[in-house]
C-alpha cells in the first residue's frame, strides 16, 4: 500500500518524461482498443477509418478544449440500434448523415449552454443523483466485461479464464505494489503479461495478418441525407448529452478540476459532436469521450493531456500500417476483459467517492430517495424504447435523476417538503457534546 500512497501524479497539463511518453500513450491506446474497434465490427465497416478518425478526433478536443481537459475519444456504443436499423432500410451512407444531423445538433445544444451557464446542473443532478449516475458508468458496463472475457454463458473455456486471472492479477498486484516508472504502466504490463499467457496456450488469433500490406489507406466513405433517417437518429442526443456530462463529471473527481466550468461544459460538448460531424463526413462512426482511459486515468494518476495525445498519434498511424492495426486487432478478448473489469470497477468507485466528498447526508430522506431510485432504476435492466431508440441503464438512470431531482426542487419551491426529520445543523456546542459523549463512552467501556 506504501507504493501506492506514493505514486507520482501528473496532472492535466504537466508534461511526463520523454522515456515514458510512448509507453504510456500505448497503454491508453490498448485500453480503448477491444471496445472502439468493436462498433465498427457490429456496423460491418473496416476499423481503419475509425482509428483514424478518432486519432484526429481526439488531437481535436485536445485543441477545442485548448489542453485542458483529458479525454480520449472512442466510437460510441449510443448510435448502435438506430444506425443498423438505418443501415438495413437506407444505407450505410444514410446513417453517416444521421450522425452529422446528431452532431450538429450536439453543438448547438454546446451554444445553448454557453448562453445560459451551467448552474442547472446542480438542480437537475444534485450529489445525491450524481454520485450513482456516474458510479452506474461503470457498474453496468461490469456484465460486459465478463462478457468479452468469455466467462459468461454454458461453455466457458479454461485458457480464456486463465489469461483473464493473469491479466488482471498483474494489473491489480501492478496498481499497488508496482514502484517508480512501472507504477504508471500497470495496464500496458498487464497487457503484455495476458498477451505472453495467451501466447502460450495458443490462443491468439493471427489471421488478421492476412494480406495485410505494410501501408494501408482507410476506406472513406461519403455521407448521404434522408430526412427519415434523421429524425431516426436524433433521440440519440439525449442519450449522448446525459453520457457526456456524467464522463465530465467522474472526470473532474478524479483530476481535481472542475472540468464543467473549466474548460467548461459547452467547450467539451462542441468538442466532442465536433469530433462526431467530421467523423461523419469522412465516413467513420460517431465518437464520444470512452469510460476506458478514464479508467485508466483513475488507476495510474497520470492525467496529462500530452500522453492522451500521443495516443491519438499512434492511432492514426496504425489506421496507415497494415501490420501494426493487425497486431492490435490479435489482443484476444480474455485480455481486453480482464483490464475492463478493473478500469470499470475504477469508474463506479469514482461515483461513490461523490458520495463522501460532498458530504452527503442520509438523514435526509430527498438524498436517501435519490440515490436509491437512481441505483436500481440503472441496475434493474429496465428499458424504455422511444422509437428506434432503447434507453437502458446508466441512461435511463440519468433521465429519472434528472426528473425526481427536479420534481423535489418544485416540490422544495413550494414548502411542500418535510424537512422535519432532517438532522440540526451542527454548531460549535452540539460537536462538543458529541465529544463529550464519545469520551464518556470510552472511559466506561475501559473502566470495565
Amino acid at each position: 500500500m506504501r507504493g501506492f500512497m506514493a505514486k507520482k501524479i501528473y496532472q492535466v497539463d504537466e508534461k511526463v518524461p520523454s522515456s515514458m511518453l510512448l509507453p504510456l500513450s500505448i497503454q491508453h491506446l490498448f485500453a480503448m482498443f477491444g471496445a472502439t474497434v468493436l462498433v465498427p465490427f457490429l456496423f460491418g465497416i473496416n476499423p481503419a477509418i475509425v482509428l483514424l478518425m478518432n486519432g484526429i478526433g481526439t488531437l481535436l478536443f485536445i485543441f477545442i478544449t485548448k489542453g485542458q481537459a483529458p479525454a480520449y475519444l472512442g466510437s460510441s456504443f449510443a448510435f448502435l440500434a438506430p444506425g443498423n436499423a438505418i443501415i438495413a432500410s437506407f444505407g450505410y451512407e444514410y446513417a453517416l448523415g444521421g450522425f452529422i444531423a446528431v452532431g450538429f445538433c450536439g453543438c448547438l445544444l454546446s451554444f445553448i449552454i454557453k448562453k445560459f451557464g451551467t448552474d442547472w446542473i446542480s438542480v437537475v443532478l444534485p450529489p445525491a443523483a450524481m454520485a450513482p449516475v456516474v458510479a452506474l458508468i461503470g457498474l453496468e458496463l461490469a456484465g460486459s466485461a465478463a462478457s468479452t472475457a468469455g466467462l459468461l454463458g454454458d461453455s466457458v473455456s479454461m485458457v480464456d479464464v486463465t489469461v483473464f486471472l493473469v491479466t488482471l492479477a498483474v494489473a491489480v498486484i501492478g496498481s499497488v505494489c508496482f514502484r517508480k516508472f512501472l507504477a504508471v504502466i500497470p495496464i500496458l504490463i498487464a497487457v503484455i503479461a495476458g498477451y505472453v499467457t495467451a501466447l502460450c496456450f495458443g490462443a491468439v488469433d493471427f489471421s488478421a495478418f492476412q494480406n495485410v500490406g505494410f501501408f494501408q489507406m482507410p476506406n472513406f466513405t461519403m455521407p448521404k441525407f434522408d430526412i427519415n433517417a434523421v429524425l431516426m437518429m436524433l433521440p440519440v442526443l439525449l442519450v449522448i448529452a446525459s453520457e457526456h456530462i456524467g464522463h465530465q463529471i467522474v472526470t473532474s473527481q478524479i483530476v481535481g478540476r472542475d472540468l464543467i466550468k473549466k474548460p467548461g461544459l459547452d467547450k467539451t460538448l462542441f468538442a466532442d459532436n465536433f469530433s462526431t460531424m467530421i467523423s461523419g463526413f469522412l465516413g467513420s462512426v460517431p465518437t464520444t469521450t470512452y469510460g476506458e482511459n478514464i479508467g485508466v486515468m483513475a488507476l495510474t494518476g497520470v492525467y496529462s493531456v500530452q500522453v492522451i495525445a500521443g495516443a491519438a498519434i499512434i492511432s492514426i498511424i496504425c489506421a496507415f500500417i497494415g501490420p501494426l492495426s493487425a497486431l492490435i486487432q490479435t489482443i484476444p478478448n480474455a485480455v481486453i476483459g480482464g483490464i475492463s473489469f478493473l478500469l470499470y470497477g475504477m469508474i463506479g468507485v469514482s461515483g461513490l467517492r461523490i458520495l463522501i466528498d460532498e458530504k452527503v447526508d442520509f438523514g435526509n430522506s430527498m438524498n436517501m430517495v435519490l440515490t436509491s431510485v437512481v441505483f436500481v432504476t440503472g441496475l434493474s435492466g429496465i428499458t424504455l424504447t422511444i422509437g428506434s431508440v432503447s434507453l437502458s441503464g446508466m441512461i435511463l438512470a440519468a433521465l429519472v435523476a434528472m426528473g425526481l431531482s427536479l420534481l423535489f426542487f418544485v416540490f422544495d419551491k413550494l414548502g411542500w417538503i418535510n424537512k422535519e426529520d432532517a438532522p440540526e445543523p451542527e454548531n460549535e456546542f452540539t460537536v462538543l457534546a458529541d465529544n463529550i459523549a464519545a469520551e464518556n463512552a470510552r472511559r466506561d467501556r475501559e473502566s470495565r
